[in-house]
């Protein structure tokens, strides 16, 4: 297995982890009054970092908002609220507030190995893109954790108007980078969304999203795989 020229990542469940807090859900109830309770709470956070499917309360015209999410950031507002409400915070105003972590930057959580490996790539000479299905400016997490300056090409679905799996995006990547799909390996969660990288010709490395604390060494382990030396 060779080397790669470029290294892609995919961003929520790659690099970093939406991670709610229990604070979140304080003053939070369903329709009935009642407060959330743990599972609950699982289901929402889940449903809202689904990287493809339809949420089975999705309906109407809804439903097109919710497949085109990640191409207009007020679709996006508007299934992720429906979707919210549907799924039982009907109060006014708790949807928007559980919304509105999403889009914070703070509520992204890093890997532990994902700075440790894009700066091992830079030392390595390998350029690295990031490929996303999302919304909103993801580069915000970065430059809160210092790592912007690490990444050099990025293929948004809202800025490039495509969405995982079409190699639009992929392209979209490695065009920057100079480099052929052929050479490049992907990295992330989703192997339908993720691994239709692999239609162009890229390599794909599918890892899980889990608690970070729970996946230490993945991202370090992927490229790796693929004869790419990094030290920690």
């Amino acid at each position: 297995m060779s080397t790669p020229k470029a290294v892609l990542f995919d961003f929520s469940g790659t690099l970093f982890r939406f991670e709610a807090r229990d604070d979140w859900f304080a003053g939070l109830h369903d329709e009935h009054g009642n407060e959330l309770h743990l599972d609950a709470q699982a289901q929402l956070i889940r449903r809202m970092t689904q990287p493809v499917g339809l949420p089975s309360v999705i309906d109407g015209d809804d439903r097109i908002a919710w497949e085109q999410r990640d191409l207009d950031p007020a679709q996006h507002r508007r299934a992720y609220l429906a979707m919210l409400r549907a799924s039982g915070l009907a109060t006014p105003g708790h949807a928007e507030q559980l919304y509105g972590r999403v889009l914070d930057p703070h509520s992204w959580q890093i890997f532990p190995d994902t700075e440790a490996v894009l700066r091992g790539l830079r030392v390595a000479g390998i350029p690295v893109g990031v490929v996303s299905n999302i919304a909103f400016d993801l580069r915000e997490v970065l430059a809160l954790h210092g790592i912007t300056d690490i990444v050099d090409a990025y293929a948004l679905s809202f800025e490039v108007g495509a969405i995982k799996p079409d190699p639009r995006i992929f392209h979209a990547a490695l065009d920057p980078l100079g480099v052929a799909p052929r050479d490049a390996l992907m990295i992330g969660d989703s192997d339908e969304a993720d691994g239709g990288s692999r239609a162009i010709g890229c390599s794909f490395e599918l890892v899980h999203d889990v608690p970070p604390a729970e996946r230490p060494t993945a991202l370090l382990d992927a490229v790796r795989a693929h004869d790419v030396e990094i030290t920690v």
